[in-house]
């Protein structure tokens, strides 16, 4: 593979993305409202509304597997403090490298014909694989480096509003690692193999925007089926979603290959 030219196209894309408002500005206020200023709130909630009855609480833990039940400590106020940074609140680091990936990737890919460059992009020496190499990869290793940097930005303000309650880190646990560094890229993949679909067949970033949101939809029935209790998030379960999203984005990803075609995207330029 010509690594130097896909490079430079990753470069090229990056600054283009970076370059637009569309994609700076969720980055900046996303991220602040998500894994700052919820997680600092429900945190500090039992210090701020008074204390949360031991009745109440208990009928949470009985709900919770013993493990997650032990990890827990203090009043019940403090408990759930870290019960919902801890468990209700935590997958949502999930939606930063899921929604980067779909953002950068409708970009990168729907805004070519837009911004009028797509035929100095397939004049380029890059063959049909390298250019989909050099695509996929200016959306994926942003998405997954931003999901990553989230995650130590939510545990950190975790950390900071819950450890003078409770003496003590409460992140990372298993689970939440477990979301950062193996379901957050593999569920960024799998959007990135959808939005691969919907971009080539957009006419305008607007349009792709709109046609990918939908892939941000797995993401939230994970984080209301977490803080209604429904499903609760375990390591084995973390690690087959993963390995789920894994093989659908792999698929996805063989079938936008095809769509990523010289002669495929050749046919925007008419």
């Amino acid at each position: 593979m010509n690594l130097r030219a896909i490079i430079a196209v990753v470069r090229r894309d990056l600054v283009v993305v970076m370059g637009s408002r569309s994609v700076v500005l969720p980055a900046l206020i996303v991220p602040a409202m998500l894994l700052v200023v919820l997680p600092a709130l429900a945190g500090l909630a039992p210090v701020l509304l008074g204390s949360v009855s031991a009745a109440d609480m208990f009928r949470v833990l009985e709900a919770l597997p013993p493990e997650a039940s032990e990890r827990l400590t203090g009043d019940p106020g403090t408990q759930a403090a870290q019960l919902a940074v801890t468990y209700l609140l935590a997958p949502m680091i999930l939606i930063v490298p899921v929604m980067f990936a779909t953002v950068i990737a409708a970009d990168a890919l729907a805004g070519e014909k837009e911004r009028g460059t797509l035929e100095g992009l397939l004049l380029t020496p890059l063959s049909d694989r390298e250019l989909m190499v050099a695509k996929l990869a200016a959306a994926w290793v942003p998405a997954v480096v931003l999901g990553l940097a989230g995650s130590i930005l939510y545990a950190t303000v975790a950390n900071i509003v819950v450890v003078p309650q409770t003496g003590r880190l409460i992140l990372p646990t298993p689970e939440y690692a477990m979301m950062a560094l193996w379901v957050g890229p593999t569920f960024a993949a799998a959007a990135l193999g959808a939005i691969v679909l919907v971009s080539v067949r957009s006419n305008s970033t607007q349009e792709a925007f709109q046609l990918g949101g939908v892939v941000v939809l797995p993401v939230v029935v994970i984080v209301i089926t977490q803080a209604t209790g429904v499903v609760l998030l375990s390591v084995p379960l973390l690690l087959m979603s993963g390995l789920v999203a894994l093989a659908l984005a792999a698929v996805l990803l063989l079938i936008g290959s095809r769509a990523l075609s010289r002669t495929r995207m050749g046919e925007k330029l008419g």
